[in-house]
């Protein structure tokens, strides 16, 4: 130590006073500018905590604000959540009530949707009942075409089945002894029916055998030119037919003059009359109808119409005997009714004589009432005339009621 200051003193001792000037000035600004520094700080300082306490302050007065605003919004939060709170029970409620209701509607509609559906099985059904029925009549009526179809495709049956249509109509239309089944005629033939006719006159013929053979080549021609040539051998089948019941069953003075053609189809008779109006015609000219079944039904009605006025004129004597006993008893029963007539107007008029007399008594009884007499001797007067009026009125009474009796 002592050695650092000695060196210290011996290097202060060789500094010269000018330097030793400077270097105390250059201190003294030194130290001036310390004291300046630490004024400043001070200052600073001061000024800093004075902020500070400013921004102290007012972090308080914003808590404060921020405190409130908190409360407030406490408050309102609690008063929301009451809000909340009523408005969720009433919307808790109404969502239950409404989810009561539509439950109870949807139930309801279950129910109905389940009864409907019910009903709607049960005519289902019903339907699937009528259906099955209506396939069983179907698939009997596909086995009664397949039999019909074996009829027709067979020469023999299908005579026979024509044959047994016209039978039905003649046997329904006319009565028994009116008709004959396969009779035999003079020349050896034996038509489908012979109807007899009234007045003694010769029987009229039916045939019922239609020549299908060609008329189903038609149907099932596949082109123009085989359905021409099918229509050919029709109109050349039907042309001989006709001749053959002209030639067999027109007989002059045993049968009529004009026979039937039996067609045991509608369709069939519309189609000749339509594509086949030569053999209309030539069968015409052959005193030879064709005829349907309805066309046949209403010449058998026809027929039926002639027998009955025929039947009548036969009876007519009889009903003339009737008709005449029937006016001999109108005659006597007019003659009666007069008579009780006449009776009637008698006893009218005796009861309208009666009537007069009686009323001739009433107003002299009442003429002899109306009189004064003295009154010791009226009494026994008075009431004679009472008595005699009361006689007259019950006479009166009486004829009036045993005129309602007689009548």
């Amino acid at each position: 130590m002592t050695i650092h200051s000695e060196s210290l003193a011996l290097s202060l001792a060789s500094i010269s006073p000018a330097m030793l000037a400077l270097i105390g000035g250059a201190l003294a600004v030194l130290f001036v500018l310390v004291i300046v520094l630490l004024l400043r700080g001070a200052s600073l300082r001061r000024e800093q905590a004075e902020e500070a306490s400013f921004r102290a302050e007012e972090n308080e007065a914003r808590m404060a604000e921020l405190l409130k605003i908190q409360a407030e919004m406490q408050g309102r939060i609690a008063a929301m959540t009451e809000v909340f709170g009523a408005r969720q029970s009433e919307l808790n409620q109404t969502i239950s009530q409404r989810l009561d209701g539509m439950s109870q509607r949807v139930s309801s509609t279950i129910t109905e949707q389940t009864k409907s559906t019910h009903e709607n099985l049960q005519r289902l059904q019903e339907r699937l009942a009528v259906i099955d029925a209506a396939q069983n009549n179907i698939q009997t009526l596909a086995k009664d075409v397949v039999g019909l179809q074996a009829i027709l495709s067979n020469k023999q049956t299908r005579g026979a089945f024509g044959q047994s249509r016209m039978e039905t109509i003649v046997a329904d239309g006319l009565p028994m002894g009116a008709y004959a089944f396969q009779q035999t005629l003079s020349n050896g033939s034996r038509p489908d029916c012979t109807i007899r006719m009234p007045n003694d006159a010769p029987p009229l013929v039916i045939d019922a055998k239609f020549p299908l053979e060609a008329w189903n080549a038609i149907r099932d021609a596949g082109s123009p030119e085989a359905g021409k040539i099918a229509g050919q051998q029709f109109r050349r089948d039907m042309e001989v037919h006709i001749r053959d019941i002209s030639e067999k069953y027109l007989i002059q003075g045993e049968t009529q003059d004009t026979a039937f053609l039996f067609v045991p189809s509608e369709s069939i008779f519309a189609e000749i009359h339509e594509h086949f109006e030569p053999v209309v015609q030539k069968a015409h000219r052959a005193r030879i109808v064709i005829v349907s079944p309805s066309l046949l039904m209403l010449s058998i009605q026809v027929i039926q119409a002639v027998l009955k006025d025929q039947r009548m004129r036969a009876q007519a004597h009889l009903i003339q005997g009737e008709v005449a006993i029937l006016m001999d008893d109108l005659s006597r029963l007019d003659e009666r009714v007069r008579k009780l007539q006449g009776h009637f107007a008698m006893a009218q008029k005796d009861i309208d004589m009666v009537v007069t007399s009686a009323d001739k008594l009433t107003r002299r009884g009442a003429k002899i009432e109306a009189l004064e007499f003295e009154a010791g001797g009226d009494a026994k007067p008075a009431r004679d005339s009472e008595a005699a009026a009361k006689s007259v009125e019950s006479r009166t009474g009486l004829l009036k009621l045993r005129v309602v009796d007689e009548e």
